[in-house]
C-alpha cells in the first residue's frame, strides 16, 4: 500500500471566475512532490474540465458548490471533484465525445474526454443523495521527488 503524504480539500461557489483558481490551487499543491511542467499542465487541463463540468451542468438553476480533495502520493495524486447537483442518468453516454446536454450554448461534449486523456485514471461516482464526484487519478514520472518533510 502506498504512503499518502499530504492531502487537502478545497470548497468554493460553481461559479465560473473560481475555475481558474481551482486549477491554481491544486497545481501549486502538486508541485510539493515535484512533478514535470507536463504533468502539472495536465492536471490542471483535468481540473478545468471538470470543475468547468460542474459550473455549467450541476446546477442549472441555483449557484452550488464544488468541493475538491485532493490525496498527494510520491508518484502520483488523485483528485476528486464533487458537486451536490443534479446529476448524471447516463455515465456510459455522457463520456461519450461530442455528447452535451447544452448544444444550444455551444458546448463540444469533449469535457470527460479531455479529462481522460490528460489523467492516467478517471471515474465517475454518483454521490449519496445527489450530485457526482469525479475521481482522476495521475502518475508522476519516476525520479527523485522532494516530498514534505524530506
Amino acid at each position: 500500500m502506498r504512503e499518502m503524504i499530504n492531502e487537502m480539500t478545497i470548497s468554493f461557489k460553481a461559479i465560473s471566475v473560481n475555475e481558474g483558481f481551482a486549477r491554481a490551487c491544486v497545481a501549486a499543491f502538486c508541485a510539493q512532490v515535484n512533478p514535470s511542467l507536463d504533468e502539472i499542465t495536465d492536471i490542471k487541463t483535468a481540473v478545468s474540465e471538470a470543475v468547468t463540468n460542474c459550473v455549467v451542468h450541476a446546477y442549472p438553476k441555483k449557484v452550488g458548490d464544488v468541493t475538491i480533495k485532493v490525496e498527494l502520493f510520491e508518484n502520483s495524486v488523485v483528485i476528486y471533484i464533487s458537486d451536490m447537483g443534479v446529476g448524471i442518468e447516463d455515465f456510459e453516454k455522457a463520456r461519450e465525445p461530442f455528447f452535451t446536454t447544452k448544444p444550444n450554448e455551444e458546448r463540444s461534449g469533449m469535457g470527460f474526454t479531455v479529462m481522460e486523456s490528460f489523467m492516467d485514471k478517471l471515474d465517475l461516482i454518483k454521490n449519496q443523495g445527489k450530485g457526482l464526484t469525479v475521481k482522476m487519478e495521475k502518475f508522476f514520472s519516476i525520479k527523485k521527488n522532494l516530498a514534505v518533510g524530506e
